[in-house]
């Protein structure tokens, strides 16, 4: 409980948020009470919330996989969904022998590639993005690994071609004409090009599948983020790469990651 339950009572926070529509109105209003330094900051911070701007951005961090996350306003926030692929991605690192080197590509926050790390006993991590706000914030949750801004693998050092056992991804997929059905906290808050994917939504999936051969270890894994109805095209993508394709799908997070795999010599 906040320092502040007493001249800010608790309920008040509440009924703030409840009707602005906040669906778990009391958990938020516990965060927002229990995360703001002062009470002039807890009302400038419930009325960033009332206002529809991401819980998150108004926190400062998010929860992913047991992390908690610095997060920026308009930075793109980690979805609890992708906890899958996370799952799926350490297990594979878990097998390399020796050191992993993990790439979170198209990494935002650096969430991803934070939850990783955190579940292999060691690793060499790399991560890139084009937003400059996001590359700082991954260079905050990154801390002693590699963050490179650029365009996917542009600004990748050479020496990590053909290194890479485990390249995690999840680019935007959202087909342009589907951008405007999302909810107003991601469509007026996070940026575009972490949302919109093309025509089909496949524009910068395509593009992070058809670079990933170059940069894989033999042996080496790309994990790509998708939607269910994607699913078969992605594989298809990865397929004509190159890469051995597989659908790895869960009801429980409601995901779909697709995984390919670079054959050995």
């Amino acid at each position: 409980m906040s320092v502040f339950s007493s001249s800010i009572p608790i309920s008040e926070v509440v009924t703030r948020l409840r009707t602005a529509g906040c669906v778990f109105a009391e958990d938020e209003a516990d965060l927002l009470l229990t995360t703001a330094p002062t009470p002039g900051d807890l009302i400038a911070m419930v009325e960033r919330r009332v206002a529809g701007e991401p819980l998150e951005h108004v926190l400062g961090w998010a929860r992913f996989c047991g992390l908690r996350v610095f997060v920026e306003p308009g930075v793109f926030v980690p979805r609890p969904r992708t906890e899958f692929l996370i799952r799926q991605a350490i297990a594979l690192g878990r097998a390399v022998a020796g050191t992993p080197v993990i790439l979170d590509m198209c990494c935002g926050t650096g969430a991803m590639g934070a939850a990783v790390a955190a579940g292999l006993e060691r690793a060499e991590l790399h991560a890139a993005d084009l937003d400059p706000v996001a590359v700082r914030c991954a260079r905050r949750n990154l801390a002693g690994a590699h963050v490179h801004e650029g365009d996917l693998y542009e600004p990748l050092p050479s020496s990590l071609r053909g290194r890479v056992h485990v390249l995690i991804a999840s680019p935007p997929y959202v087909p342009s004409e589907s951008v405007g059905l999302l909810p107003p906290e991601a469509r007026l808050h996070e940026p575009l090009m972490a949302l919109d994917g093309g025509a089909d939504g496949l524009d910068v999936v395509r593009r992070v599948i058809d670079g990933a051969s170059g940069w894989l270890a033999p042996g080496g894994h790309l994990l790509v983020e998708t939607s269910e109805h994607q699913a078969e095209a992605t594989a298809g993508v990865v397929s004509a790469a190159g890469l051995a394709a597989r659908v790895a799908t869960s009801e429980e997070w409601d995901a779909t990651a697709i995984i390919g795999t670079l054959g050995t010599p």
